[in-house]
């Protein structure tokens, strides 16, 4: 059994379970049957018996019997005798090999055996006019009475086996339907296996039955393995291109230092190339040991009650020194004491992103503007900017790591890696809040926050 498929297997226990039940029903067929059919042949016998003595009369001082006494008998398949009222032999038949001979019971169905069948016996005695009392016996066998039982079994002989053929047959087809579905994510996962296609779906239509739900979640899960698949692919892509750069830069130093034909000067020069290399190879990886923390669950925050009014301000200000390279003007509107239970080192993250990422892309001699506000249990800010914009093509890409909108902006020339939005947005999720943006492109971009009332302090 363990090695037939399940399609054998439910076929089998189908067919075996649909012929019991028919045997148990032609068991229950025959049983009543055959109660019916010796109830009918025992009534039919006394019947006989008793209407059998209108065949007889009593005439000149002699017994006459008419020619259908024994008709009567013959056609009910029943022996008539007839006996006097001492028991003794008069006229009529009896079975040429039956031998019993039981004694007259006035009414009352006797049963005999020999070794050929089971004999149904009837006495009934009724006076004759003008000569007394005469005893009429009506014998039949077993074998008469169940005839049409027996038919009824020779014939379920023959039909049964023809007929558990079919419910075999339906059945096969009817599970092998129903079944289709495994079978179909059978060869998809196999399909998968040797040949690495995860790009193979079933699109089994037309069903809402727990084999088609399993179709439909093999192909939702096959869409989420080929996306995880493809995001990991371009993932190590994207990483070995952000890493390549300042490892290639940090080996050409290192080679031109070690040439032994630089000034101190030039030796320093190399040095602090290396370092600012190295110092974004640092924040790059600390970057996706955030990220791959978080996809895993295992960046645990550390919450406590801190003032993001206080702590935007500081970074404002501190993000104002780099905004002056470009002559970029930070602009705040922070409503005072606003107060959240958060990660305070992820909050910081989570505004230097916003804001870098703001300088970074706005235009010379442009702003940057700022808003943080409480109203009732929601806190809600804007960072916003004036420059470049974000094409409608482009912005719902932004959330994807080392995506960068510009392609023209690589690592080295804005201090981009394309994972400080991803970021953003994990932190803000993270702390059960949202962020969203919008932008016009050419006239700037605005991202929206807001954390939901569960984390929440409200203001003072």
């Amino acid at each position: 059994m363990k090695h037939l498929s399940i399609k054998a297997k439910i076929t089998l226990w189908y067919t075996v379970l649909m012929a019991l039940l028919v045997i148990v029903m032609l068991w229950i067929l025959f049983s009543v049957s055959n109660t019916r059919i010796l109830s009918g042949a025992n009534t039919r016998l006394k019947n006989t018996v008793v209407r059998s003595f209108r065949e007889i009369d009593f005439e000149d001082g002699m017994l006459e019997f008419d020619d259908d006494f024994l008709r009567l008998g013959t056609e009910n398949g029943i022996y008539l005798s007839v006996y006097d009222r001492y028991g003794n032999y008069l006229y009529g038949q009896l079975p040429a090999y039956y031998s019993g001979t039981p004694t007259l019971v006035m009414d009352e169905l006797q049963q005999d055996y020999d070794f050929y069948t089971q004999w149904y016996i009837y006495d009934y005695k009724m006076p004759v006019e003008g000569y007394g009392t005469l005893w009429v016996r009506g014998i039949t066998s077993q074998l008469r009475t169940d005839r049409a039982l027996i038919t009824m079994i020779r014939l379920a002989l023959i039909f049964f086996p023809f007929f558990v053929l079919c419910i075999a047959v339906s059945g096969y087809f009817l599970i092998r339907k129903a079944l289709a579905p495994l079978r179909s994510v059978t060869e998809a996962a196999e399909e998968i296996s040797l040949g690495k296609n995860l790009s193979r779906r079933i699109h089994l239509e037309g069903g809402q039955d727990e084999a088609h739900r399993l179709a439909h979640t093999f192909d939702h899960m096959m869409d989420k393995l080929e996306t995880s698949f493809e995001n990991e692919k371009q993932f190590t892509s994207d990483v070995s291109h952000e890493l390549r750069t300042p490892t290639s830069v940090i080996l050409a130093q290192c080679e031109y230092a070690l040439s032994g034909q630089e000034s101190p000067e030039e030796l320093k020069s190399c040095l602090h190339t290396i370092m600012n290399q190295a110092r974004k190879m640092t924040a790059l990886i600390s970057q996706l040991l955030t990220l791959s923390r978080a996809d895993s669950g295992n960046q645990n925050l550390h919450l406590e009650t801190i003032n993001l009014s206080e702590l935007l301000e500081i970074i404002a200000q501190e993000q104002q020194i780099i905004a002056d390279q470009k002559n970029i003007t930070i602009q705040t509107d922070i409503s005072p004491h606003v107060l959240m239970r958060a990660d305070e080192t992820m909050m910081m993250r989570f505004f230097i992103n916003l804001i870098s990422n703001s300088i970074r892309y706005g235009k010379e001699n442009g702003h940057v503007h700022l808003t943080l506000a409480s109203e009732g249990n929601t806190i809600t800010g804007s960072v916003a900017d004036d420059g470049i914009g974000i094409s409608a093509e482009q912005l719902p890409l932004i959330w994807k790591r080392f995506y960068q909108a510009d392609p023209a902006r690589t690592s080295d020339a804005s201090g981009s890696s394309g994972l400080g939005l991803p970021m953003v947005q994990w932190i803000a999720k993270a702390h059960g809040g949202t962020i969203s943006a919008e932008s016009t492109q050419g006239q700037g971009s605005k991202f929206s926050f807001t954390f939901s009332s569960s984390l929440n302090l409200g203001t003072i």
